[in-house]
Protein backbone atom coordinates (compact mmCIF):
# COMPACT_ATOMS: atom_id res chain seq x y z
CA UNK A 1 0.00 0.00 0.00
CA UNK A 2 1.02 3.60 -0.39
CA UNK A 3 0.23 6.38 1.36
CA UNK A 4 1.12 9.96 1.91
CA UNK A 5 0.95 11.00 5.09
CA UNK A 6 0.13 15.27 6.37
CA UNK A 7 1.06 16.30 9.76
CA UNK A 8 -2.56 18.88 10.07
CA UNK A 9 -4.32 21.56 12.24
CA UNK A 10 -7.18 20.58 10.47
CA UNK A 11 -8.33 18.91 7.48
CA UNK A 12 -11.73 18.11 5.89
CA UNK A 13 -13.06 16.23 2.87
CA UNK A 14 -16.14 17.38 1.04
CA UNK A 15 -18.29 15.96 -1.69
CA UNK A 16 -20.74 17.85 -3.26
CA UNK A 17 -20.08 21.00 -0.95
CA UNK A 18 -20.92 18.74 2.19
CA UNK A 19 -18.53 18.02 4.55
CA UNK A 20 -18.50 13.97 4.69
CA UNK A 21 -15.15 13.56 7.04
CA UNK A 22 -12.78 15.98 9.01
CA UNK A 23 -10.04 15.95 11.38
CA UNK A 24 -8.73 18.54 13.95
CA UNK A 25 -4.87 18.27 15.22
CA UNK A 26 -3.17 14.82 13.48
CA UNK A 27 -2.83 13.09 9.92
CA UNK A 28 -4.35 13.47 6.62
CA UNK A 29 -3.76 10.38 5.19
CA UNK A 30 -4.13 9.75 1.37
CA UNK A 31 -3.72 6.24 0.62
CA UNK A 32 -3.76 3.72 -2.65
CA UNK A 33 -4.37 0.05 -2.91
CA UNK A 34 -1.83 -1.24 -5.01
CA UNK A 35 -2.39 -4.54 -7.43
CA UNK A 36 -1.23 -7.59 -4.95
CA UNK A 37 -1.27 -5.59 -1.81
CA UNK A 38 -3.20 -8.03 0.75
CA UNK A 39 -4.56 -7.17 4.57
CA UNK A 40 -1.16 -7.68 5.57
CA UNK A 41 -0.06 -4.66 3.79
CA UNK A 42 -2.59 -2.31 5.30
CA UNK A 43 -2.08 -3.70 9.14
CA UNK A 44 1.67 -2.73 8.62
CA UNK A 45 0.85 0.64 7.64
CA UNK A 46 -1.80 0.88 10.21
CA UNK A 47 0.32 0.32 13.09
CA UNK A 48 3.31 1.97 11.17
CA UNK A 49 1.09 4.79 11.02
CA UNK A 50 0.13 4.66 14.93
CA UNK A 51 3.54 4.54 16.31
CA UNK A 52 5.15 7.10 14.15
CA UNK A 53 7.07 10.18 15.81
CA UNK A 54 6.19 12.91 13.79
CA UNK A 55 4.60 15.36 16.07
CA UNK A 56 6.42 17.89 18.68
CA UNK A 57 7.02 16.96 22.56
CA UNK A 58 7.12 19.81 24.80
CA UNK A 59 10.72 20.73 24.14
CA UNK A 60 9.62 20.73 19.82
CA UNK A 61 11.47 17.68 18.98
CA UNK A 62 9.64 14.97 16.44
CA UNK A 63 9.20 12.88 19.21
CA UNK A 64 5.53 12.00 19.48
CA UNK A 65 2.54 10.19 17.40
CA UNK A 66 -0.77 10.68 16.51
CA UNK A 67 -1.94 8.64 19.55
CA UNK A 68 0.45 10.12 22.08
CA UNK A 69 -1.57 13.43 21.36
CA UNK A 70 -4.42 11.91 20.93
CA UNK A 71 -5.18 13.12 17.76
CA UNK A 72 -7.11 11.73 14.89
CA UNK A 73 -7.29 10.86 11.19
CA UNK A 74 -9.03 12.17 7.96
CA UNK A 75 -9.25 8.93 5.43
CA UNK A 76 -8.96 9.36 1.65
CA UNK A 77 -8.42 7.01 -1.47
CA UNK A 78 -6.73 8.52 -4.07
CA UNK A 79 -5.39 6.03 -6.58
CA UNK A 80 -3.33 8.54 -8.23
CA UNK A 81 -0.85 7.90 -6.05
CA UNK A 82 -0.03 4.86 -8.35
CA UNK A 83 0.96 7.04 -11.01
CA UNK A 84 3.41 6.13 -13.34
CA UNK A 85 5.20 9.11 -14.89
CA UNK A 86 8.07 7.28 -16.84
CA UNK A 87 6.55 7.70 -20.49
CA UNK A 88 5.06 10.29 -21.98
CA UNK A 89 3.32 13.36 -20.46
CA UNK A 90 -0.09 11.43 -19.57
CA UNK A 91 0.52 9.14 -15.88
CA UNK A 92 -0.40 5.67 -15.90
CA UNK A 93 -2.44 3.85 -12.87
CA UNK A 94 -1.63 0.48 -14.28
CA UNK A 95 -0.34 -0.63 -10.85
CA UNK A 96 -3.17 0.41 -9.07
CA UNK A 97 -5.44 -2.35 -7.39
CA UNK A 98 -8.63 -2.50 -9.25
CA UNK A 99 -11.40 -0.43 -7.99
CA UNK A 100 -13.64 -3.19 -6.24
CA UNK A 101 -10.19 -4.35 -4.92
CA UNK A 102 -9.31 -0.76 -4.31
CA UNK A 103 -12.32 0.06 -1.82
CA UNK A 104 -12.21 -3.03 0.31
CA UNK A 105 -8.56 -2.55 1.21
CA UNK A 106 -9.20 1.33 1.88
CA UNK A 107 -11.77 0.51 3.63
CA UNK A 108 -10.22 -2.08 5.49
CA UNK A 109 -7.10 0.12 6.37
CA UNK A 110 -9.30 2.84 8.04
CA UNK A 111 -10.87 -0.11 10.26
CA UNK A 112 -7.39 -1.13 11.11
CA UNK A 113 -5.88 2.25 11.95
CA UNK A 114 -9.61 3.20 14.50
CA UNK A 115 -8.23 -0.90 15.59
CA UNK A 116 -5.46 1.40 17.29
CA UNK A 117 -6.85 3.53 19.06
CA UNK A 118 -6.99 6.50 16.48
CA UNK A 119 -10.27 7.94 15.63
CA UNK A 120 -10.64 8.24 12.05
CA UNK A 121 -12.65 9.87 9.27
CA UNK A 122 -12.59 8.98 5.85
CA UNK A 123 -14.10 10.72 2.32
CA UNK A 124 -15.90 8.90 0.08
CA UNK A 125 -14.14 6.07 -2.42
CA UNK A 126 -14.02 6.79 -5.96
CA UNK A 127 -16.19 10.23 -5.69
CA UNK A 128 -14.95 13.74 -6.72
CA UNK A 129 -13.73 15.02 -3.89
CA UNK A 130 -12.74 18.39 -2.32
CA UNK A 131 -9.79 18.00 0.68
CA UNK A 132 -8.64 21.13 2.56
CA UNK A 133 -6.09 20.94 4.93
CA UNK A 134 -3.99 22.82 7.26
CA UNK A 135 -0.22 21.32 6.96
CA UNK A 136 1.35 21.91 10.24
CA UNK A 137 5.36 22.24 9.86
CA UNK A 138 4.51 21.30 6.99
CA UNK A 139 5.29 17.86 7.54
CA UNK A 140 5.00 15.49 4.84
CA UNK A 141 5.83 11.80 4.56
CA UNK A 142 5.29 9.18 1.82
CA UNK A 143 5.46 5.41 2.77
CA UNK A 144 5.11 2.55 0.82
CA UNK A 145 4.41 -1.00 2.51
Amino acid sequence: MRALLQRVSSASVSVDDQVIGQTGPGLLILICAMQGDTEMQADKLAAKIAKLRIFKDDAGKMNCSVRDIEGSALVVSQFTLAADTARGNRPGFSTAAPPAEGQRLYEYFAKKLAAEGIPVETGQFGADMAVSLINDGPVTIWMDI
